[in-house]
C-alpha cells in the first residue's frame, strides 16, 4: 500500500494510491480520523483495513505540485549521521561504533516536488539522499526482529545541510534545521510491499550522478536503528528516522559542490519513490545578518 498527502482545496488530506490515481480516504470512507497521516497512524490496524479496502477503487491523478509532506509537520525527525562508511572517511571521520544520533524539527521538511530554498545565510547546501522510515505502531525497547511491527512504511528524503553552519561546532543542530530544507516523499510504502534491506539509494544533480549506494551498506540497518532509537525513547505514530546517506556528497568533493538556485537535485530509492526539487534563493535580503560562520560582526566566530 502506498500512502501520499495530497494539497486540496480543503487543505493536506491523507490519500492511498488506487487503480489510475489516489483516493481520499477520509473522504471515502466518510471517517474524518483517516483523513491526515497521524491520525491515521493512531487509529491502528483499522484504519489500515480501510485503506486497503479502497484499492481497487478509480483513483484521481494528481500533478507533482500537488503533493505535499509525505508526513506533515513530524513531531520528531530522528537523524543518523555517518551511516555509511564511505560518508564517514570522506568526511574525515572515523567510522563510527556506536550511532551517531541527532533531531531535526518539524518546520524542515517540505514537499517532495516543491522548490527547495537555498538559506541566504550561506552557499554552502549540500545534498544527503537518505531511505527514511515512518513510525506506525511505534512503542519501547523494540527488538530489531520485531522492528517492522513498529514500522508504517519508508519513504525517500533529502537531509539537505547547511555545511558552514554544521561544522562551525561540535553540535549538528543549526547546519541541520534551517526552515524547508528536508524534502520528504512523494509516498510511505508500507513494509509488506517494500523490502528495503538492499535496494539502491541514487542522488542526482543536474541529471549527473553524485550518490549511489545500496541500503545493505549501512552500518546500522533499519531493525537495529529501531531497536537504537527505541532505547532510550518512546516511538511514536508518525515520527521519522532519517537513517543516513552514503558518500559522494558535495563538501568532500575537490573542488565541492554545493546545490545553487536553479539546481535540479533528485534522489531514488529503488521500490519507494523518487523526490525532485529546483533549487531556489531563500526570498528576502540577509545581507546584513551577522550570525553566520566566519562574520566579522561575530568576530570571526
Amino acid at each position: 500500500m502506498r500512502l501520499a498527502t495530497i494539497i486540496t482545496p480543503s487543505g493536506p488530506r491523507l490519500h492511498v494510491r488506487a487503480r489510475g490515481g489516489y483516493v481520499d480516504i477520509g473522504e471515502a470512507t466518510s471517517d474524518p480520523r483517516l483523513a491526515s497521516l497521524r491520525s491515521f497512524l493512531e487509529a491502528g490496524p483499522a484504519a489500515a483495513d480501510a485503506a486497503r479496502g479502497l484499492l481497487d477503487r478509480e483513483g484521481t491523478e494528481y500533478q507533482p505540485a500537488d503533493f505535499g509532506p509525505a508526513v506533515p509537520a513530524p513531531e520528531r525527525i530522528l537523524c543518523l549521521g555517518l551511516n555509511y562508511s564511505e560518508h564517514a572517511i570522506e568526511g574525515g571521520r572515523a567510522v563510527p561504533s556506536w550511532p551517531d544520533a541527532f533531531i531535526r524539527g518539524r518546520e524542515t521538511v517540505l514537499g517532495p516536488f516543491a522548490d527547495l530554498p537555498r538559506p541566504a545565510l550561506s552557499e554552502a547546501f549540500d545534498y544527503e539522499g537518505e531511505l527514511g522510515v515512518v513510525i506506525g505502531a511505534g512503542g519501547r525497547y523494540i527488538p530489531a526482529g520485531k522492528a517492522l511491527d513498529a514500522i508504517a512504511g519508508f519513504t525517500v528524503l533529502n537531509d539537505a545541510s547547511v555545511r558552514d553552519w554544521q561544522r562551525a561546532a561540535t553540535q549538528w543542530t543549526a547546519g541541520k534545521n534551517f526552515d524547508a530544507t528536508m524534502p520528504i516523499g512523494p509516498e510511505i510504502v508500507t513494509p509488506d510491499e517494500a523490502d528495503v534491506s538492499d535496494v539502491a539509494l541514487t542522488t542526482t544533480l543536474n541529471g549527473q550522478v553524485m550518490q549511489s549506494a545500496r541500503t545493505s551498506q549501512m552500518l546500522v540497518d533499519v531493525p537495529s536503528t529501531i531497536e537504537f532509537f527505541s532505547s532510550f525513547t518512546t516511538l511514536r505514530p508518525g515520527d521519522v528516522i532519517a537513517t543516513g546517506t552514503p558518500g559522494g556528497v558535495g563538501f568532500a568533493r575537490k573542488p565541492p559542490v554545493w546545490m545553487k538556485p536553479g539546481d535540479i537535485i533528485e534522489i531514488t530509492v529503488e521500490g519507494v519513490g523518487t523526490i525532485r526539487n529546483r533549487v531556489v534563493a531563500e526570498e528576502g535580503d540577509r545581507g546584513g545578518w551577522r550570525w553566520r560562520p566566519g562574520h566579522p560582526a561575530t568576530g570571526g566566530l
